[in-house]
């Protein structure tokens, strides 16, 4: 097996093919076909860009899993996953983008020739890239199996970390801390937005010391001023002005595996109502962080930090966090479990998670946040080591 091209050690793949499995009989599957390309690479090592075509991962309860994609991309499985190379299988380019012919014509074919023809075979319905007519010609080609919804079986697999796993967020973690303090350093009137983001992914890029910078699942998102009201606006040409409040909502990202981080400045002195909220975020942070340990519940992290906002007179009752590990675009968060009041997921240690409470008004935004490592024992420990106020530049 050519376990050297993969990021981890054939103990952790055969602890996550376990876990999935054990998770596959307790639903009743006899097959699992996973598309969604962080629980791929968690599954086999798989990491290249070509998730814009039809590819996955076949997970029977027995045996290695196959990656299957389109062929020009079997290379890259070859030089990515652990399995031997006969565990990756490619469809022909006339699949690909042909309205006249599609992928699952192919992946049916290979399942009933692995003896699935019959099976029940679990597919991923609520996923970014599993479409409806993939659905709809699967179920076609198949006819006596029967495909049901296995959304996020894997991804509550992935919720608790393993010591490999949390070493690679912890290099994440110092990534962020430098491009977030970049950001706020360079940050002053005049200088144009997309100036500074560019700044912001050359340092992602080139890493902390021999740890290397990946793309990240977002890209840095920075609106300033009014724009600010607004979470997921990114960047423009417009220059940065005195008076206007940035954040930036930045992760490192270490071999896919991220630590999103958030913080804001304010260029010139902040209305007073901005740093009382500022003031009452971060003790809310902090009153979320004391309650996020093991034993607890994600709603008592969420109900802990509402507590502090309301003290102040803000209403923040939506969610405030969601877990994060390894992710691809367009999103670094696992779509599991989410820290809000109605959530009663129990926290376990090795959970990681991004604590996000981020606060979009009536013409200004703010955003001061944590990603956190559940523990054994204690309060959560914050992955980054940033001051949690609000930067202020005269």
């Amino acid at each position: 097996m050519p376990i050297e091209n993969a990021p981890f050690s054939m103990q952790e793949y055969n602890r996550r093919i376990a876990k999935t499995r054990d998770a596959m009989a307790r639903a009743g599957l006899d097959v699992l076909f996973v598309t969604d390309p962080s629980n791929q690479a968690w599954l086999t090592g798989y990491d290249g860009w070509s998730f814009y075509v039809h590819q996955g991962v076949i997970l029977g309860l027995e045996g290695d899993p196959v990656w299957w994609g389109r062929r020009q991309d079997t290379n890259g499985g070859v030089r990515t996953v652990w399995m031997s190379d006969e565990h990756v299988q490619g469809y022909a380019d006339t699949y690909v983008q042909n309205p006249n012919s599609h992928p699952m014509e192919d992946l049916a074919t290979r399942l009933r020739d692995l003896g699935h023809a019959k099976a029940r075979i679990g597919v991923e319905m609520d996923n970014y890239y599993y479409s409806a007519k993939a659905h709809a010609v699967l179920t076609a080609a198949l006819p006596d199996a029967a495909l049901t919804d296995a959304t996020a079986l894997v991804n509550w697999q992935r919720a608790v970390k393993s010591e490999e796993e949390i070493a690679f967020i912890r290099c994440a973690a110092r990534i962020s801390e430098k491009i977030v303090m970049l950001a706020i350093d360079r940050a002053e009137p005049g200088l144009r937005k997309n100036d500074l983001v560019a700044d912001i992914l050359q340092a992602a890029v080139q890493g902390v010391g021999d740890d290397w910078g990946d793309y990240a699942a977002i890209v840095p998102l920075t609106p300033s001023g009014d724009d600010a009201s607004a979470p997921h606006l990114t960047w423009d040409g417009a220059p940065m002005r005195k008076g206007e409040a940035t954040f930036f909502e930045l992760s490192g990202c270490y071999r896919r595996y991220h630590a999103p981080l958030c913080r804001t400045v304010h260029l010139g002195k902040p209305p007073q109502y901005m740093a009382d909220a500022s003031e009452a975020l971060t003790t809310g942070l902090e009153a979320g962080l004391d309650a996020a340990r093991a034993g607890n519940t994600t709603g008592d992290v969420a109900r802990a930090m509402i507590a502090e906002l309301a003290k102040v007179g803000i209403e923040r009752a939506d969610r405030c966090g969601y877990p994060i590990g390894l992710s691809y675009p367009p999103d670094w968060g696992e779509r599991t479990y989410s820290i809000r009041p109605g959530d009663i997921t129990m926290l376990e240690p090795g959970m990681t998670f991004h604590f996000m409470p981020g606060l979009w008004m009536d013409g200004w935004g703010l955003e001061t946040t944590e990603t956190l490592l559940i523990r054994p024992e204690g309060a959560a420990e914050a992955f980054c080591s940033v001051d949690r106020k609000l930067f202020v530049k005269d």
